[in-house]
Parts: structure tokens; C-alpha cells; sequence
């Protein structure tokens, strides 16, 4: 971000120059010379002047002239910044008289800091550590499960119980056919099914897994991938054509078909069922076994030998009636850490772009003025500040994940901006200057200013350290700190590198003024090819700032424009709270991987095909009830009635093991509201129904301390429904007069959703309230408050519309970029509208016009360069990367146009 000088003292290459206020007439070029030599009258006193107003004499009979309005009072503003300026004065005069040895210590402190970097991460990033929300309530949830519940995966196997996510290997089938409910088609699917059960992996001491030896298993036999596949392959001559959904009755036993078929056309009614006529596409589900730390090893050994030779067995098998995508336990991992690969080609693209902006913004025709080397010099300084950093956070040990990859992008835009304001200042000091007194007139103009942009950018970063995402609180840490770093090295680095090229300007100017008839003409030629040669006391006077002052400003202030502005401003806040009506929360995990990774076509068939159910969740009890009183299971009953009416669970697909145990005790004749008739039968019971063991939990004194039943979800495919199906089943589990909690193991990603707004406005409402108090302490002028909260809220709310059109989520990524917006649209505002306010000028048009003349060019400035230093993210081949430059150039976009076009206007009005 452009860190502008504050007009009060300072300008912008041809702005105010040091010592006369906003309204002093210049010589050259100036408004001086315009006005008319008449004798304007009596003139009002100018605030810079000592003394009383002096009246001047009138001849004798002559009236009066009415008294000049008394021109604004200007607020006293610079309370701090006066002293600061003159402390920054001292430290440029200390840098230029001993640069080399502010340039060498930040060069011996990088190089030691840079050590961090052997402390890398080399383990695999936790993507649930990092993308979930701290303490969520899932979390305590599968606690709970953890330590009440266990599991069997090596002899009664059940995906729904675990608390966690199994190893598993996933083929998503789609026939090329209508439906592959056909023998043919099940043929070649039962090929496939052999084919990967098949797979054996040998490993360097020799020995070899087998998937029948890795899976896991309900007796002694492997879990079937999918049910009616197991059927079929059983009895080759069942009819397929007979087939009911979503429970199908296999050899006198109830199996859901829920998440097993998908693309499904069904018939007429059938009890609780429905004919299938035809279905497009099958899952089949290899389950691993995952309780063992050693089993897990091992089923995670023979699930990357299936990612390495699946491609291979397609290929064998030639597959022609169906296509097959597939996906592993692993593969949401392994494909994230590939991506974090592919954006390191990415910096020096970024790197290359950004020196060749600096080079064309800082070139100059004259060789003495010429600071394309100085500006190639501060670029390295950024990158100098990324690893001083990086790498002391690293030795302090805070964790690095990929999305701090993005802070490097754009720190290299912030960073160089320092850069630019400083040359700019230094461009119009006088040659005939000592380089200190130069080097102190830069220092007391900017560091200010440098001050309070880079204040307030680090204080919109360490707001994100109050997130309930780990990856968002580092990414700002990491970024913030950095930012620290890079202000600590323009102001000592950078600024001993401009008092070594002062002295290489006054070197280069003596030998082009040195005598020397032979050579003059060349000299002049070579070093001053368009202009004469300097005297050593002129300044540079940007065409770029006489663009805003001449062409643009007033093309701005005319009637017509103001009201087309108007309209632009209705339309853009319009559609943007459109847009944030519309725009998708949470962090889709297919968007971890890269463009062209096999889980993308995974997850857009699953979607596809098999939106129309999702998991199937757990309904615990937590506490110990009387399961054998009537009233207290007609509360149970109505609980569970009220959580198979809600519109994301299928009223059909219940599994309560106290249902069936009713129904067992009916058909035994035993009487269930008696206590010890109740509870002596639980041990029959669970021998019938061995599945309802994992279900009771029952203490050393015969009490059933806790129980879980199981509901079947249904159309939770978007975040949105996502976000309102745990919601609505955790409120009607609160209501219960039945102690409940609901449960499932992706409710862990699932509350994301319900937590990412809370944390997004709560960050920017805190962000906000401290750019507010630092506009208030540092630029202390009310208007200027109130139109710096006013660009925040606009820009805010427009990057938050506009990403809904742009096809960006609300996620954890996003939030940090949201955090980001804060800092910049205080940036662009303040010194825009304190520029306004602090003008001497008599009307609105003019004060509009000069505050584009002194600050137009930078706003400008800053939003190329920041835009350039977060390009090379925009060919990135993962969502992650692409998103942080398309909210960054919205940021940079909005925000330019609030500070170049509405706020210069809207002042206008009010």
C-alpha cells in the first residue's frame, strides 16, 4: 500500500513543498502566475504569519470596503506528528552520516535470521487443525463419543459408529449407458471390484500387504465396497429390474442403499420404499482398517500403492461401459501438499514484474536524478524484510502452513511502496545539500506517513490473531510481522542505500559540470538527453500529479460528472449488498487441490450423483435415563419424531437400537417398564443383534450410562444446508427434555459455516474500531473519521458483493483478505480526506481538485504496484492462491476508485 505524505507538511512529487501551507502560490506552473496584476484589496491574513494584520491606508472620503470573509480555521492536527517528524528529522541525519553501517546490520540480521528457515515444517500439515474453527462444538462432541463408544474394525466394522474418518479407498462408477442396472454393465464393475482387491504392495523389508489382510472387516470377511454389487456377484441371475430404494432386503436383512447408488429414477411406492427403475451411477467403498496404529500404517501403505497403480489398472482393464473416478482417505492431504508446490515458481515471476515496475516508475532520463538501481536495490530490501520475518518466527517456532505462502506477494506490493515515497522525497531535495540534511528533509517529510500506513496495516493484520481458524491467525501473524520488518529496513536499509546514491549524484554532477570543451557536448548528450543540465536546485514535478491537477480534477468537479458518479456509487453499493445476500460460506475442500487433480472430477460426480442423501448422524444420550419408563421414552420418541420431520433427515432410514429392543421384548412377551426385566435382557438382546453392542454403554453397577441411535441426512449438499442442518438438529436436541447431542465426523468441516460470519464480522468490527481510534490520535479531524469509516464500510461491502460474482466463498481465505481491506481503504481515505480539510483553499471544487493534485498519483501508485505484486497469483493452479489476488484486486480497485472518484466528490456535497 502507498504510504502517502500527509499534506499539512508534505507532498508527492509537486505537491507542497516543505515549509509553505496547501494554498501557497508557487512560481513556475503555479497559480501565481494566472492571476491578474491588479490590486486585489485587502488580503486575508495568512495563518503562517507572525504578528497581527496590517490594514492599509485609504484615500480620504473613500468607504470602507466590506470585510473579507475570515477564511476556515484550520484544526491544530499536528500534535504528534510535529515531534515525530522532528525525531525522524534526527534519525535521516544519524543513517546519512554512517550508511554503511545501517546498511550492514540489517544485511548480518537477515543473514542470522534467515536460519529459521531450516526449521520448515517437514511433517504433513494438519488440514482440520488448520481449517476448522478452535474449540468448535464438534469437536466436543466426538470427545464424547471418544471416550463412551468404541468400535470393531477387525470383526464388526461399522462406518457410521466411527468417530472419526476411516482409511478408505472410493471408485465413483457412471455408466455410459441409461442406467447400469444391466448384467453387462455390473460385469464389468465386478472387473473393476477384482481388479483393486487384488492389489498387493511389498514393501523394502520384503513383506507384502494384501487389501484381504488391510481391510477392514464384519466377521472374518471384508466389508463389501457396495452391497448389491456383493449380492450380484453372489447370484449372477438376481433381477435387476426388481430392486427397491433406499432400503433393499438382501437374504431376508434390511441394507441401505442410501450413499450406495446415485442418478436414481424411482417407480411407485412400496411401503417405505420405492421401485428403482434405473440408476446412473454406483460407490464402492474399500474400507481399512484404522484403530491400530500399526493396521493404519499398514492400510495407509496399501492405499498409496492403489493412488499410484489405479491409472494402470483402468488402462488393462479397457473399460467401456462405464468411467470411473476415484479418491482415497489420503488424497485430501496428499493433493494439498502438492499444491503448496506449485505456486514457488510463482516468486520469481512476482519478483520480476515488481523490478520492472520499479524501474519504470523511478527512471529518469538525467543520469544524476536517475534512480532505476536505487529502486532494483529496494526491492531486494523487501525481500530482505520477508526473510528476516519469516525466519525469526520460525526459530520462535510459530507454525507455517501453505496459505503464508500468499504473504510474500503481497508484502513484495506493500513493501516497495515505502520505496517509492521516499525516492519521491528525495527527488526534491537539493543537489547542493549535504547528503544528511537531505536524507533528514526526507525522513521528517514521509516516516510520518510511513508511520501510520504501516500502524495501521499491522493492526488490521494482529486483529486476525483473534480468529477461530489457526491458518488465518498465522497467516497474519507471519504477514503483520513481516510488515514490521520491512518498515524497520525503508527506514535504516533503504534509507542508508539513498544516502550512498546521494553521493554518487553529487560525484556524478561535478564531472558533468567539470571544464572540459572536448567532452561537454557528449557529456550533455549522454547524461541529460532531453533537458539541461541541473543546477543542483531544481525539483521534479511529476506529469502524472499535473495530470490529476489539470485534466482529471477538474473534469471531476463538473456538474455532469458529480451526477454521473452518483448513479456509478447507487449502482456499485446496490449491487453489492446484492452480492453478500448470495455469496457461499465455508472452505469447499475440493478447492485445497490443484485445477487438474484427480479429486476434482471426484467431487463434482459425487455431487452430481449423490447430492441427494448425505451422512448418517449420530443421536446421543448423554446422561443416564430411565430407558424402562414409559414417559420417559414416549420424550425420547418425540424427539426423535421431531428430528425425522426436520427437512434434512429421511423419516425412513432410523436406527435406534431401543426401537428394536421393544420390538424384542414384545416378541419375547416381557414386560419393558420393568426395571430389571428391562435390564437383564439387554445381554440377549446384543447377542441377536451384535451391531447394538457399540451402540449401549453399560457400567460395572448395570447402568446404562449413555446410547446412541442413528437418522439418516438428505439434501445437505450446499454449505448453505450444511449450515442450517446442524444448526436446526443441535437446537432440537437442546430443546429435548432428553439430555442429546447429534453427531458426525464431518460436522468437524461442517462448522465452518456456522462459525466463519461470526469470526469475519467480528474481526472487521474490531479491525475497524482501531483504524477509527488511530485516524482520531493521528490525523485528529472528525470529518476525516467519519469518511474513513464510511470507505471502510463501502469497501467492505463491495469486495464482499463482488465475490459472490466472481465465484469466491466466504472462507477462511476470504476472512483474511476482508481483515486486509480494512487497512488499505484506510489508507486511500485518510489522505485523501485530510488532504480536503487541510486545504486553505476558498471553495469545495478546488480543495476536491488540489487533494487529487498532491495525492492522486499515489493512490494510483499503490494499487498498480500491490495489484503487480499479487498478479503472478492470478495463474496460480489452486483456488487458495487465485482466490488472495482476486480479493486483493477488488481491494485494490475499490478501494483506488473510493479514494479517486466518490470521496473527492461526496466531500464535495457535505
Amino acid at each position: 500500500m502507498t504510504l502517502f505524505q500527509k499534506t499539512f507538511h508534505k507532498d508527492r512529487d509537486g505537491g507542497v513543498a516543505q515549509g509553505e501551507g496547501p494554498g501557497f502560490k508557487r512560481g513556475s506552473g503555479s497559480e501565481a502566475e494566472q492571476e491578474p496584476a491588479s490590486d486585489p484589496g485587502p488580503q486575508p491574513h495568512p495563518s503562517w504569519a507572525s504578528g497581527p494584520p496590517v490594514e492599509r491606508p485609504r484615500p480620504v472620503g473613500q468607504e470602507a470596503p466590506a470585510a473579507s470573509p475570515e477564511p476556515p480555521r484550520r484544526c491544530h492536527t499536528d500534535c504528534l506528528e510535529a515531534p515525530l517528524s522532528r525525531v525522524f528529522g534526527r534519525l535521516g541525519r544519524i543513517v546519512g552520516s554512517y550508511p554503511w553501517a545501517f546498511l550492514l546490520v540489517p544485511v548480518m540480521l537477515t543473514a542470522a535470521l534467515g536460519t529459521g528457515f531450516i526449521y520448515l515444517p517437514k511433517e504433513k500439515e494438519n488440514l482440520e487443525e488448520q481449517y476448522t474453527p478452535i474449540g468448535s462444538p464438534a469437536k466436543a462432541e466426538r470427545r464424547f463419543v471418544q471416550a463412551h463408544f468404541s468400535t470393531n474394525d477387525s470383526y464388526r466394522f461399522s462406518a457410521s459408529r466411527m468417530s472419526t474418518e476411516a482409511n478408505f479407498a472410493s471408485l465413483l462408477v457412471v455408466c455410459n449407458t441409461p442406467s447400469l442396472l444391466e448384467g453387462e454393465v455390473f460385469a464389468e464393475i465386478s472387473r473393476l471390484d477384482q481388479a483393486v482387491q487384488n492389489l498387493k504392495v511389498t514393501l523394502e523389508n520384503g513383506t507384502q500387504i494384501l487389501y484381504r489382510e488391510a481391510c477392514a472387516k464384519y466377521k472374518a470377511f471384508c466389508v463389501p465396497p457396495n452391497p448389491l454389487l456383493f449380492a450380484w456377484q453372489h447370484n449372477r441371475t438376481m433381477d435387476l429390474g426388481k430392486l427397491t430404494f433406499p432400503i433393499f432386503h438382501l437374504l431376508g436383512h434390511p441394507v441401505s442403499l442410501a450413499n450406495f447408488l446415485g442418478g436414481n429414477v424411482l417407480g411407485e411406492r412400496v411401503g417405505k420404499n420405492h421401485f428403482l427403475l434405473q440408476s446412473k451411477a454406483m460407490r464402492l467403498l474399500y474400507f481399512l482398517k484404522t484403530e491400530q496404529p500399526e493396521e493404519s500404517e499398514q492400510s495407509k501403505e496399501w492405499l498409496i500403492h492403489f493412488l499410484e497403480q489405479f491409472n494402470n489398472i483402468k488402462d488393462r482393464l479397457a473399460l467401456e461401459k462405464i468411467k470411473v473416478v476415484h479418491f482415497t482417505s489420503l488424497s485430501r492431504q496428499m493433493e494439498f501438499e502438492s499444491t503448496s508446490m506449485t505456486v514457488i515458481p510463482l516468486f520469481h515471476l512476482a519478483y520480476i514484474l515488481i523490478i520492472l515496475f520499479a524501474i519504470v516508475s523511478c527512471f529518469r532520463l538525467d543520469c544524476i536524478r536517475n534512480k532505476m538501481w536505487v529502486a532494483v536495490i529496494g526491492v531486494f530490501s523487501v525481500a530482505m524484510a520477508v526473510v528476516s520475518g519469516f525466519g525469526l518466527l520460525l526459530h520462535v517456532g510459530v507454525p507455517f502452513v501453505i496459505i503464508v505462502a500468499n504473504s510474500p506477494f503481497l508484502i513484495l506490493g506493500v513493501g516497495v511502496d515505502d520505496m517509492f515515497i521516499m525516492i519521491s522525497a528525495w527527488q526534491k531535495t537539493s543537489l547542493l545539500d549535504s547528503t544528511r540534511d537531505r536524507l533528514s528533509n526526507v525522513y521528517s517529510k514521509v516516516a510520518v506517513s510511513i508511520t501510520i500506513t504501516t500502524i495501521t496495516n499491522v493492526l488490521a493484520f494482529y486483529t486476525g490473531i483473534m480468529s477461530s481458524f489457526r491458518s488465518v491467525q498465522y497467516f497474519c501473524i507471519y504477514t503483520g510481522t513481516t510488515l514490521l520488518f520491512c518498515y524497520f529496513y525503508s527506514i535504516t536499509c533503504f534509507g542508508a542505500i539513498m544516502a550512498l546514491d546521494g553521493k554518487r549524484e553529487i560525484n556524478c554532477l561535478n564531472w558533468v559540470k567539470r571544464p572540459d570543451p572536448k567532452y561537454a557536448s557528449l557529456k550533455r548528450t549522454c547524461c541529460f538527453p532531453c533537458g539541461s543540465v541541473l543546477d543542483g536546485c531544481g525539483e521534479d514535478n511529476h506529469p502524472m500529479n499535473l495530470f490529476f491537477r489539470d485534466y482529471f480534477g477538474p473534469f471531476l468537479i463538473k456538474p455532469k460528472s458529480k451526477i454521473f458518479v452518483v448513479l456509478v456509487y447507487i449502482l456499485y453499493i446496490i449491487s453489492s449488498i446484492y452480492g453478500c445476500f448470495h455469496v457461499q460460506e465455508g472452505l469447499d475442500l475440493r478447492n485445497l487441490a490443484s485445477d487438474d487433480s484427480y479429486i476434482i472430477p471426484y467431487f463434482n460426480i459425487e455431487e452430481d450423483y449423490f447430492s441427494d442423501y448425505g451422512p448418517r448422524v449420530m443421536v446421543i444420550i448423554t446422561e443416564s435415563i430411565n430407558y424402562w419408563d414409559e414417559d420417559v421414552r414416549q420424550q425420547l420418541e418425540a424427539c426423535m419424531i421431531q428430528f425425522e420431520e426436520n427437512e434434512f433427515v429421511d423419516n425412513s432410514l432410523r436406527e435406534f437400537w431401543l426401537n428394536a429392543y421393544l420390538q424384542y421384548l414384545k416378541n419375547a412377551k416381557k414386560n419393558p417398564n420393568d426395571k430389571k426385566t428391562f435390564m437383564d435382557n439387554i445381554s440377549g438382546f446384543i447377542t441377536a443383534f451384535p451391531f447394538f453392542k457399540y451402540d449401549i454403554n453399560i457400567s460395572s453397577s448395570n447402568e446404562i450410562t449413555c446410547s446412541r441411535g442413528f437418522i439418516q441426512l438428505m439434501s445437505v449438499s450446499s454449505s448453505k444446508n450444511k449450515k442450517l442442518m446442524v444448526l436446526q438438529l443441535r437446537d432440537i436436541a437442546a430443546k429435548c427434555e432428553v439430555p442429546l447431542i447429534v453427531y458426525n465426523q464431518a460436522f468437524i468441516y461442517f462448522d465452518q459455516f456456522a462459525a466463519i460470519l461470526e469470526n469475519t464480522v467480528r474481526n472487521v468490527m474490531v479491525a475497524s474500531t482501531a483504524m477509527f481510534i488511530v485516524s482520531l490520535s493521528l490525523i485528529p479531524h472528525p470529518v476525516c473519521s467519519v469518511w474513513v469509516t464510511f470507505a471502510i464500510a463501502s469497501v467492505i461491502v463491495g469486495v464482499t458483493g463482488f465475490m459472490a460474482f466472481w465465484n469466491v466463498n466466504l472462507d477462511s481465505i476470504s476472512m483474511i483478505n476482508l481483515v486486509i481491506c480494512i487497512g488499505f481503504s484506510f489508507d486511500f481515505s485518510a489522505h485523501i480526506s485530510y488532504a480536503f480539510v487541510s486545504s486553505s483553499k476558498d471553495t469545495v471544487n478546488k480543495r476536491s481538485v488540489e487533494a487529487l493534485y498532491m495525492l492522486g498519483y499515489p493512490v494510483l501508485q499503490s494499487a498498480i504496484s500491490t495489484i503487480i505484486g499479487v498478479f503472478a497469483l492470478s495463474v496460480a493452479k489452486a483456488y487458495i492462491f487465485r482466490t488472495f489476488f482476486k480479493i486483493m484486486f477488488l481491494v485494490m480497485l475499490f478501494g483506488a476508485i473510493h479514494g479517486l472518484v466518490f470521496i473527492p466528490i461526496f466531500l464535495t456535497f457535505f
